[in-house]
């Protein structure tokens, strides 16, 4: 081949790479993006995002933090929005977020379908947020790891117990919405003095403060704790997994949360959240989750509870006042009052 036509091969083949390029990129934004931050398990992270690229085209840019983590990352990011939509996770910063502003208000048209808890969690928020599923607060024992310390505990009150010392793992409220959770399921059944006095005496039985709520429960099925603190959901997945744990409902009654998802302001792909918001609150979306092995209650009232999901009707749930503590002044307070006198406290 001589040297012109060499050229002109090439140039031809150049041109019509970059042809395909520009058609790719054209496709690409026709389809539309997401960038969306999730807190639920990876595994339904993941889920949700092949699912919903696989049905709208629509490229989804995921990333898993704690709930915590998420509400301070949305809160730092407020003057330019990374995120369009916020996933999963409790809805205790979900509501600190909704009154800071730091997200929009939304009326999906399937908001009709949802239980009433999710209603009232988006009413409580004026509009900015929905409750997408539920799950009660508990922890679980590893029955081997147990057996050694000659209890069975089945009350909070039996994780004080000093034959549990550094046997006790939960997450940091900081980070963990499911932690944060416990702190104001605590304070809600002894009242603010009784509950920090416990949560003093809990800390020293307490063997590490995770950054995620779901690690706890992990951590005990792998025999790497004897008791875990965490949504009862979660410790369920891992007797699924035919780990050797218990899941105990306490005694004396236990907190809730209300999953919720929100839209972020400013989001640079506001029509793929909307359509995203939307499609998440489906029964064929919301059956993913006990597809990847998450056991919560879904909001829809069509989608099916999946059978190893805890019975809410059967544990003595308190009446959780979702609308103060997740107010962003009593968050902030009662963090800052658990740093200063529980979590800084010697063994």
């Amino acid at each position: 081949m001589t040297l012109k036509k060499n050229f002109f091969v090439t140039t031809m083949l150049a041109s019509a790479a970059t042809a395909v390029s520009f058609l790719s990129a054209g496709a690409a934004q026709a389809q539309g993006a997401l960038v969306m931050y999730c807190g639920v398990q990876e595994e339904w992270c993941r889920a949700m995002t092949t699912a919903f690229e696989r049905e709208t085209g629509i490229k989804v840019s995921m990333t898993r933090k704690s709930s915590g983590e998420i509400y301070a990352q949305v809160k730092a990011e407020a003057a330019n929005p990374r995120a369009d939509i916020w996933w999963g996770g409790t809805g205790d910063p979900h509501m600190q977020a909704a009154e800071e502003n730091l997200t929009v208000d939304y009326k999906s048209p399937k908001l009709a379908e949802l239980q009433d808890w999710a209603v009232r969690q988006w009413e409580q928020s004026k509009n900015k947020t929905v409750g997408i599923y539920s799950g009660a607060l508990g922890f679980g024992y590893n029955t081997e790891l147990i057996k050694s310390k000659g209890i069975e505990p089945k009350c909070w009150a039996d994780l004080l117990d000093p034959k549990l010392k550094d046997e006790v793992q939960v997450a940091d409220p900081n980070s963990s919405g499911t932690s944060y959770t416990l702190l104001a399921t605590i304070i809600q059944l002894m009242g603010e003095d009784k509950g920090f006095e416990y949560l003093k005496a809990l800390h020293k039985n307490i063997n590490q403060y995770t950054k995620s709520g779901a690690a706890p429960a992990k951590a005990m099925a792998l025999g790497e704790t004897t008791v875990g603190i965490a949504f009862m959901h979660d410790i369920v997945t891992m007797v699924v997994d035919k780990a050797p744990v218990k899941v105990v409902a306490p005694c004396e009654g236990t907190g809730y949360e209300i999953g919720s998802m929100s839209i972020i302001k400013g989001a640079k792909n506001m029509d793929s959240a909307k359509k995203f918001y939307d499609w998440a609150l489906t029964p064929d979306a919301q059956k993913l989750g006990a597809e990847a092995k998450s056991y919560q209650v879904p909001s829809n009232k069509n989608t099916p509870v999946p059978p190893q999901a805890p019975k809410l009707s059967e544990i003595k749930l308190i009446n959780f006042d979702f609308a103060k503590y997740g107010s962003s002044d009593e968050r902030k307070r009662l963090l800052s009052k658990w740093d200063n006198e529980v979590k800084n406290l010697p063994k």
